[in-house]
């Protein structure tokens, strides 16, 4: 069986990919098409809050299609985290907030780290992939 999740996205509040990591085998991106998906899906999302009819709308947290599902997650400062995974797939709410856990813990509090720039953290890497495990067996039920 698939793992659930295709791919991790991380996007800074003016739009500018700052983390991708790929779990998928099949139909793997280049950079450039991962950095037009991010701006893509950041400009969509700014473009459905001035359109939305609700005066409190957030944006895009959820877009199906026939085959995948995009969960995304935006931060109180603007920072978007999105998956792409399997069609209802379950627990990617849960799941994302506890990347922007991970991303709080051990990105924001790193005095390396520069606002906006690119992740490059260890610590931040080793548990989202602990955290991207754990999620996959919890799914598959092993």
């Amino acid at each position: 069986m698939a793992a659930a999740i295709h791919s991790l996205y991380i996007i800074n509040k003016s739009g500018g990919l700052i983390f991708y990591k790929d779990y998928g085998s099949a139909g793997r991106m280049d950079t450039n098409d991962s950095l037009r998906l991010a701006s893509l899906w950041h400009s969509m999302d700014a473009i459905s809050q001035q359109l939305s009819p609700l005066p409190s709308c957030s944006g895009i947290d959820l877009l199906q299609a026939d085959t995948f599902d995009l969960h995304c997650f935006q931060s109180l400062t603007g920072t978007k985290f999105f998956v792409v995974c399997e069609p209802g797939a379950l627990h990617m709410e849960g799941l994302l907030k506890y990347i922007y856990e991970l991303y709080t813990d051990f990105v924001l509090k790193n005095p390396f780290y520069e606002m906006e720039m690119p992740i490059r953290c260890e610590l931040f890497d080793i548990n989202l992939a602990q955290a991207v495990q754990k999620d996959r067996v919890f799914l598959l039920g092993r």
